[in-house]
């Protein structure tokens, strides 16, 4: 993509404007794990974001415009020494067709797999079971939070509910005794025809395939993705079997009928949340 084929110039006031809205809203997010880090504390909801998704809290501060914008004045800022930008003429922007050169393959899986969960029919019957499944008939634990229910009493909600889990990277997780209880077998290879937008894991997981589009995508998209990632994940872990008492959280107790009415109820606003980002992103992959 030539300088000269753009969609619109930002001037200086304009991207800095936006540039410095960006940082901001990425250090209110960010801040409870830097603070944590320098102390050597955890947190099992928040960590979840930086731990299982390998991304530094610098990458959600990193501001880009996205493709086919110029930005004025920007090309003695520290935007020219990033990669995938070209540089001209005191004006800077991304180099989406030498970007879309190097990452093609990962680019179209990305379009391939987000089109695709958008437009499957979403499920609503898991009721957050595989957080239940990763625990089953396990005395050692990923999380240090101790088990609400205790060990015998979550593997009888186990034993008593259809377990039904789409996401692959939620069911490798699973216990062994607990794999053959599902009644999905999602596989790396089968995650474009398996995946569908009511899995809290699939909502979640649009924040790494929002990383891994790198310049392509606004600022404001990532921050967005970053944000739903973070809400979901609370819902996951209160109804998860853990008891998070100690952090804050009560519990969706999704044993009971209840609580499965609560899940259904948020999973749905959810999935409602992600299917517009998918088509935001989505958008941009053309």
């Amino acid at each position: 993509m030539p300088l000269t084929d753009l969609t619109r110039v930002l001037e200086t006031a304009d991207w800095r404007s936006r540039e410095q809205a960006h940082e901001e809203r990425a250090d209110a997010y960010t801040l409870g794990r830097r603070e944590r880090a320098a102390i050597g504390q955890v947190h099992p909801v928040d960590d979840f974001l930086f731990t299982y998704y390998p991304f530094r809290p610098g990458l959600l501060r990193r501001w880009h415009p996205g493709a086919g914008l110029l930005l004025q004045g920007a090309a003695d800022q520290r935007r020219a020494s990033w990669k995938w930008y070209r540089n001209e003429g005191g004006a800077s922007q991304v180099d989406a067709a030498a970007f879309y050169e190097k990452n093609e393959r990962v680019i179209g899986f990305i379009r391939t797999l987000l089109a695709a969960t958008r437009q499957r029919p979403a499920h609503f019957g898991c009721f957050g079971l595989h957080e239940w499944a990763m625990v089953y008939r396990q005395g050692e634990h990923r999380h240090v939070a101790p088990l609400r229910l205790g060990q015998a009493d979550t593997d009888a909600v186990v034993d008593g509910n259809r377990i039904g889990c789409s996401h692959f990277d939620a069911f490798r997780f699973f216990t062994p005794a607990a794999i053959g209880l599902n009644q999905l077998q999602p596989s790396r290879e089968n995650q474009p025809v398996m995946e569908q937008a009511g899995c809290l894991h699939a909502g979640m997981d649009i924040y790494k395939w929002v990383i891994k589009l790198g310049p392509l995508v606004p600022g404001e998209v990532l921050l967005d993705s970053f944000e739903l990632a973070r809400d979901i994940r609370q819902l996951d872990m209160e109804a998860s079997p853990y008891d998070l008492a100690e952090w804050g959280y009560a519990p969706v107790e999704v044993e009971t009928p209840a609580g499965k009415t609560e899940y259904v109820r948020r999973q749905r606003a959810f999935t409602a949340r992600s299917n517009v980002l998918r088509e935001r992103v989505v958008s941009l992959l053309v």
